[in-house]
């Protein structure tokens, strides 16, 4: 075992892959990222594939970038550990070669879900009083999708995982799965914290490609001669077993006790409450899924394509911004700034992408703008960038209210991390929103730095990771929520859902195309 104590943890995001190198103390020393998209398959309608060698490529450059930020080697890394995009999973020949994989929202399997509604009616929803999960975002679909439109891939495969767990595979040559990430498939059981091949076998599909589970935070070997050819990594780094990126994060955030909330705002936005293993949702409205920390589940909910949506309005409205910037990220302050100035609820602009989470039918209205104004100063770039981000806090609070709701706790504070909580303004308007107040972590990466703490127990240099959590995490700011303003926050959500009600009934009716829809539906 390395004896050195230095940290590397390395995150596959939905939009993006990167590199964190932290300290035993859970102090953050060098990061690179690199943006990456997944690309359709012509052939398929809603494929989405992961590009395993070159997606592979950018980590490693990754990793090589972080380790010359922080001014280390790769023989300093103690211990390396991975967090990834959920639902994403990949298959596995019988000499560990990986001959498929897709990303977390891929939609091909629409006429699989179909046939397995109609031929097993009651199938999803003793699912997901098992699992926690709906076909939606599932496994299931897409491996009898498999069978039948790849039968010489379904046939081949020995073993699948999840991206988490591909990376830990890349690293080391060992293929296992973590309850949090697996937990996000469909076949994986919340009490048993265990595949289920069972649910495979009762539909006609195979129930013998699961690999071990193993708990976040078991070292499974240490780095391959090839894998440290590739990222700079010594052979005596220890790979250790991550966890799905939400759930990673809350570790980071010191998320870790029962009622414990927190909004990670990324390219998706998740809104979590840790929750007793027995709470089911019987609506079906919101997700289960296993918590890293054993005895734990997490109620979540799930905003769509939040971050992408601002990513694209930058590169779409924001040229001027990013002309006077080195960084692309950076853009996003200047637009702020300008939108900053702009009063509550927009001039009435109503943004309609992400719809608040109906897990058992879940599909969105067509993205637009509605009820915009022929006046430049009341329907410009910033005026539109502040209803994006006031529609990003609606939909959360929504979501966080029906959670709430289910679990019958109200938590005294929101913790806020990832990208977006790097905006205070946007820190502030959640807590205005919601009305509680808003804590947001000096380590913004939450996800990256709960990564770091389960290598940290993996290589031996700490035991407990919940604890270990709670004592990284460090606290920048609260943010108050000013009551003055939620009467008028409700008013916009109000409007908003009356608005978006209206859109989905267009979906509907075939006028327009859906942002996104659920296999099947």
């Amino acid at each position: 075992m390395a004896t050195c104590d230095y940290l590397l943890a390395i995150d596959a995001g939905t939009g993006s892959g990167r590199a964190v190198v932290f300290d035993r103390d859970g102090q953050q020393l060098g990061a690179t990222q690199r943006e990456w998209w997944h690309k359709t398959d012509p052939r398929y309608p809603g494929s989405m594939d992961f590009d395993v060698e070159g997606n592979w490529a950018l980590l490693c450059d990754c990793i090589k970038g972080a380790l010359d930020q922080a001014g280390i080697t790769g023989a300093d890394i103690a211990a390396v550990s991975a967090t990834s995009m959920r639902e994403a999973f990949v298959a596995f020949d019988r000499n560990g070669t990986e001959i498929w994989a897709c990303a977390n929202v891929d939609g091909r399997a629409v006429d699989q879900v179909r046939q397995l509604k109609a031929d097993y009616p009651d199938v999803e929803k003793d699912l997901y009083r098992r699992t926690g999960q709906t076909f939606a975002l599932g496994a299931l679909p897409r491996l009898l999708w498999l069978k039948q439109q790849m039968p010489d891939i379904y046939d081949r495969i020995d073993k699948i995982c999840m991206l988490s767990d591909w990376v830990v595979a890349r690293l080391s040559g060992v293929i296992v799965s973590d309850p949090s990430n697996a937990g996000t498939t469909g076949i994986f059981g919340l009490r048993e914290r265990d595949w289920l091949p069972s649910a495979m076998s009762r539909l006609g599909l195979r129930d013998d490609i699961f690999p071990k589970s193993c708990e976040t935070g078991t070292a499974v070997g240490t780095v391959t001669p090839k894998a440290s050819a590739e990222t700079g990594l010594s052979g005596d780094v220890v790979v250790v077993v991550g966890g799905g990126d939400c759930q990673m994060g809350t570790v980071g955030l010191g998320v870790t006790g029962i009622g414990d909330c927190a909004v990670m705002g990324g390219t998706f936005w998740q809104q979590i409450v840790n929750v007793d293993p027995a709470l089911m949702d019987p609506e079906m409205n919101v997700r289960i899924n296993p918590h890293v920390i054993t005895g734990l589940n997490q109620a979540e909910a799930i905003s769509f394509f939040v971050g992408a949506v601002m990513r694209w309005f930058r590169d779409t409205f924001g040229q001027e911004e990013l002309a006077q910037v080195s960084d692309p990220g950076l853009a996003y302050t200047l637009l702020e700034q300008k939108s900053a100035r702009v009063p509550l609820g927009a001039y009435g602009v109503i943004p309609v992408f992400s719809d608040v989470m109906r897990y058992g039918a879940w599909y969105h209205a067509a993205p637009s703008f509605l009820n915009l104004s022929l006046d430049p100063e009341k329907s410009g770039k910033a005026v539109l960038f502040r209803a994006l981000q006031e529609n990003a806090c609606v939909v959360a609070a929504r979501n966080l209210t029906s959670i709430f709701n289910l679990s019958g706790q109200i938590p005294g504070h929101i913790v806020f991390a990832a990208g977006a909580a790097k905006s205070p303004h946007w820190a502030q308007m959640l807590a205005d929103v919601t009305g509680l107040p808003v804590k947001t972590p000096k380590v913004k990466e939450a996800t990256a730095l709960g990564c770091a703490a389960a290598a940290a127990v993996g290589g031996g240099l700490h035991r407990d990771l919940a604890g270990l959590g709670r004592e990284w995490v460090v606290w920048d700011r609260t943010f108050d929520p000013d009551p003055s303003l939620k009467s008028g926050y409700d008013a916009i959500g109000d409007r908003w859902a009356a608005a978006y009600a209206a859109q989905l009934s267009l979906v509907d009716r075939g006028v327009t195309t859906s942002m996104w829809k659920a296999p099947g539906l």
